[in-house]
């Protein structure tokens, strides 16, 4: 007999499985079913033909692939899921019975989930679980804010903290912090650690305030929580490790205590008195990072051609690690602490604050050595005159152009500069005309000081070559002038025809300069024709037309060239490259959207700056 093959029993049709089927096949819940999938890292799939996968349906359903499912069959956290919805049903029947005994001895004994080899399983090496960071460190920096609720734990909220806090220490004693910006959504930091670039998001500190339940399920975030908590407690180990830092780390103010978890303001305050404390390290150091020397590089350029751009970026990343090394600040009770003293502590700095409000300052607003204070308010009764009134935009600004910015734009009181983001790639299609003219500022400083380079170093070479010459080293160069002279003659007149004898008949030198001393007239009429013979007749000088482009033919043929570019794509890239089309036309479309943005509010800035001259005019007037 021949076999015979059924509908959607092959191919695609047998590949996939919907949710309710998938949940079917592990007997599990739908709350259960995605918490094992956020902690595995299943996501549903897109088939190619949605019809076939669906077996005939049209509906739009939720699919996952088999392999997926059948992996998550032998996973073991799936028993321990089942025990948990019996626990649950006995729990229940115990409260029912009003037997609290039982109850709590039910409760103790409840199956705890173990996500170490999760951890292991999805992430084999170290850098794979760096490169995953972002999210983590994003998550964990927003449930350090949330106070405790029936979802969100009060073990989670102090875990997500203390680990928080962990990390920033170790970007803080490895120097690895590179770019800051302040935005609606909170401040971004970007940190380099073990050669990868990590970014995330420290929100704003403001009160918390219960929302509804169906704008945001906490249940799915709890699940990433619960993951990324155990995730960052291996990385944070392994990166102590990495600088001799004791692990786990000791500080000097308890973030652990119940006084500590009710009061939200002391938790706040204690937790940024632990930033500004060294930790112990194992090798019993001061806590103190040793850069390693540069390097001279002794060979040719021409051997490494870009030796030159790598020794300037390690050149400006020193310098950029000690940028505030040297200098103090101190902090009004007005500026938001955490972030400032994050980013002054990674950059070599010290920090301190009014010990009357907050714990842990380390000196006082009258120390003489404080170099900058930062201020947020239009104006100060008591100022000393040894030191810099500065507004906090000008650290993340000095930090993001990796210099000390002169704080005449930044004073108390004074309008800011737009606060340019850091993170916008060079091939950007919009770009606001401050960053334009800051990078004219920047390559022009940057010709200045390599033409600076180029004068010095052409004059150390000039006073080298005097100081080294000889007397008798200068006459050798004298007689070899001479005679490279005397060969050049020679060849001179040989290429002429000249005949080698005449310089010993003196006959032919008197009828050479006979020859000179000829009357000019002739050698006028000699130059006149041959002006004669070379110009061509009908030669003039005429005046030009401008030619003017016409755009609309501009146009058709760039959309000529565009259809002919995609006709010549061959058809299993035809997909990628109209995805790139359409990428390239959304990133335009924003960019047109933001410049018409740019150009409404500078509109409305004229019409308010001609306002208030108005107002002006009518009240000198009056």
């Amino acid at each position: 007999m021949v076999k015979r093959n059924h509908k959607f029993k092959t191919g695609e049709g047998a590949m996939y499985y919907t949710r309710k089927a998938a949940m079917r096949k592990l007997q599990l819940g739908i709350k259960d079913f995605r918490q094992l999938c956020i902690l595995k890292g299943i996501y549903p799939r897109e088939p190619k033909n949605r019809a076939r996968a669906q077996k005939g349906s049209r509906e739009l359903k939720i699919l996952y692939h088999k392999k997926d499912i059948t992996f998550l069959l032998h996973e073991p956290i799936v028993w321990t899921l089942r025990d948990r919805k019996i626990f649950n049903r006995r729990i229940k029947h115990a409260a029912a019975k009003k037997n609290v005994h039982l109850r709590d001895i039910r409760l103790y004994n409840y199956p705890q989930l173990k996500l170490d080899h999760i951890v292991k399983e999805r992430y084999p090496t170290f850098i794979d679980a760096i490169k995953e960071l972002d999210d983590c460190m994003t998550l964990l920096f927003m449930f350090s804010t949330f106070p405790a609720t029936k979802v969100i734990t009060r073990e989670l909220t102090h875990m997500s903290r203390r680990l928080t806090v962990e990390f920033m220490h170790y970007v803080i004693a490895a120097q690895a912090l590179r770019k800051v910006f302040i935005s609606i959504k909170g401040y971004y930091f970007q940190a380099e650690i073990k050669g990868e670039t990590v970014t995330w998001i420290v929100p704003h500190y403001f009160p918390y305030s219960p929302h509804r339940g169906e704008m945001v399920d906490l249940s799915i975030m709890k699940s990433f929580g619960d993951f990324f908590i155990v995730m960052a407690g291996f990385i944070n180990y392994r990166l102590y490790n990495s600088i001799n830092l004791v692990y786990p780390p000791q500080f000097s103010y308890a973030l652990d205590s119940e006084e500590t978890m009710k009061n939200e303001t002391r938790f706040i305050g204690e937790r940024i008195a632990a930033l500004n404390v060294e930790l112990a390290r194992t090798d019993g150091g001061n806590g103190e990072v040793e850069e390693p020397e540069l390097l001279e590089w002794t060979g040719n350029d021409e051997d490494l051609p870009h030796m030159t751009q790598i020794r300037e970026e390690a050149q400006n990343l020193h310098k950029l690690k000690t940028l505030f090394k040297g200098l103090k600040f101190f902090l009004n009770r007005e500026v938001p602490r955490e972030p400032l003293v994050f980013i002054i502590r990674c950059f070599g700095g010290k920090v301190s604050w009014d010990k009357t409000m907050f714990v842990g300052a380390t000196f006082d607003e009258s120390d003489e050595t404080i170099t900058h204070q930062i201020v947020d308010r239009p104006s100060m009764e008591q100022q000393y005159i040894s030191r810099d009134y500065v507004q906090p935009q000008w650290l993340f600004d000095s930090v993001n152009q990796r210099r000390l910015l002169p704080t005449n734009k930044y004073f108390i009181g004074a309008v800011l500069p737009p606060h340019l983001s850091p993170f916008t790639s060079g091939n950007a299609q919009y770009v606001p005309p401050e960053e334009l003219a800051l990078r004219k500022g920047d390559e022009e400083d940057e010709k200045f000081e390599t033409a600076l380079v180029n004068e010095g170093a052409d004059q150390e070479h000039i006073s080298d070559d005097e100081a080294v010459l000889d007397p008798e080293e200068e006459q050798q160069q004298q007689d070899y002038a001479l005679l490279k002279a005397f060969n050049d003659e020679r060849t001179d007149d040989l290429n002429s025809g000249a005949d080698v004898n005449d310089e010993q008949n003196p006959d032919s030198d008197r009828q050479q300069q006979q020859s000179k001393k000829k009357d000019p007239a002739d050698k006028q009429n000699k130059t006149a024709e041959s002006g004669n013979k070379k110009k061509p007749k009908g030669m003039a000088v005429k005046q030009g037309t401008v030619y003017k482009e016409d755009e609309q033919e501009k146009r058709n043929i760039t959309k000529q060239e565009t259809a002919l570019r995609a006709r010549m794509v061959k058809s299993r890239h035809r997909k990628l490259y109209s995805i790139l089309m359409e990428k390239k036309k959304t990133a335009e479309k924003e960019a047109n959207a933001l410049a018409e943005k740019r150009n409404r509010i500078e509109k409305q800035k004229i019409v308010q700056q001609s306002q208030k001259e108005k107002q002006q005019r009518k009240k000198i007037l009056s």
